[in-house]
Formats: C-alpha cells, sequence, structure tokens
C-alpha cells in the first residue's frame, strides 16, 4: 500500500468494502460460502471433503472455480493496467453485480451467485502491474500480516505509522460486510443494486 499514491489507496478502501459488503450477502445467501474470499473457502471444501458432505464440497469447488475464471477475465480486460484499462474491469465488474442484483427474478436463482464470483474475481485486477495483482482487494490476510510486520518495524525505528494504511484495508472490508449482512437481511440481493452504483461511480472517476 505504501507504493501507491493517496488516490490510489482510496480506491483500494473503497473497493475493498464493496468486496466486504458483497461477500457478506452471498456468505448469507449461500448459507455459509464466501464469494470472494478463496482462503475460507478452501478450509471448508477441505472440511466438507473430510466430513463426506459432497454436496457442499462440490458447491464450494463450483464457487472457486468462478472466482479464478473472474480474476483471469479481469486480468484480460485489464491487458497493461493502464488507467482506462482500469476503468474497464470496474465496469465488467458492475454489470456482473447488476445481474446478481436482478437474480432473484430469473428461474435460475444460481445465476446470482455465479455473478457475484466472477464480479470479486474480476475485482482483483483492478491494481494490477505487469500481470500480477498488485492490491489484495478481496482478501485480507496479507493486508493483517503487513499490519503486523510494519508494527514490528515501527518498534525498530521505523516508519511509525506505516501499518496504518494496510489497516484501513482491513477495516474498509469489515465495514462493508457489516453493511452488506444488514442489508440482505433487509432486502436481499437487491441490495446489490448498491455495490454496483458504486463500482460504476468509481468507474466514471477512473477514467
Amino acid at each position: 500500500m505504501m507504493d501507491y499514491t493517496r488516490r490510489q489507496r482510496a480506491l483500494a478502501y473503497l473497493l475493498a468494502g464493496v468486496a466486504g459488503y458483497v461477500d457478506a450477502m452471498g456468505f448469507r445467501h449461500l448459507g455459509g460460502v464466501f464469494v470472494s474470499f478463496m482462503s475460507g473457502n478452501t478450509t471448508r471444501l477441505g472440511v466438507d471433503i473430510g466430513s463426506g458432505d459432497w454436496m457442499k464440497a462440490a458447491q464450494i469447488a463450483c464457487i472457486i472455480v468462478l472466482f479464478v475464471i473472474g480474476a483471469a477475465l479481469g486480468s484480460l480486460v485489464g491487458l497493461d493496467g493502464k488507467r482506462e484499462r482500469r476503468a474497464a474491469i470496474l465496469w465488467t465488474e458492475a454489470a456482473l453485480l447488476a445481474v446478481a442484483a436482478v437474480s432473484d427474478n430469473f428461474p435460475f436463482a444460481i445465476i446470482g451467485s455465479i455473478a457475484m464470483a466472477l464480479a470479486m474475481g474480476v475485482e482483483n485486477a483492478v491494481f494490477q502491474r505487469n500481470g500480477s495483482p498488485g492490491i489484495g482487494l478481496t482478501y485480507v490476510t496479507g493486508a493483517l500480516v503487513k499490519v503486523g510486520q510494519r508494527l514490528a518495524m515501527a518498534l525498530q525505528g521505523g516508519d511509525r505509522w506505516g501499518w496504518v494504511s494496510s489497516l484501513w484495508l482491513w477495516g474498509s472490508l469489515c465495514f462493508g460486510a457489516v453493511l452488506g449482512a444488514f442489508t440482505y437481511g433487509q432486502i436481499g440481493l437487491t441490495g446489490l443494486w448498491a455495490a454496483c452504483v458504486v463500482v460504476a461511480t468509481l468507474a466514471v472517476v477512473a477514467r
């Protein structure tokens, strides 16, 4: 995070919030399966296989595959990571979130889950550099590790506040999850329109 401008960090915080919001909605909608946190899904996959719950394991495996496809799609759309390509990635994500938001009106409810997992995979390409994802936006384990590492550096006389930006990233995802869980309880997946509007607005700003 320290290698990015203040504007880029602000964008990262907002998108992490969106990821937390969407993930919380997906978690409630799918009964305990994440649409962005694949580390958690991988553990759940192992537990379900070990427990013999093959139906749940298959569901989780499908979400993981969809997330990977979304990440590949985002990388292809993003190409060289230039500013105009960042807008294209965000528009792609917004379109997928719009599909998920109206999915309750479709005869196949699974469409919403597919669209959410793809959208979260796409989002991770926003800060890609030379094919590498850059800032992880839909997961914050790395951010928490950096908080700890930079706290250690601060204690040794390094940058006193170097850990703050990573903590903000974690906090943004957590706050988004709180909002997403509450909103889903009120209006279900229709609440994804809020995330769609935020991402679309960021797409306009990023151009």
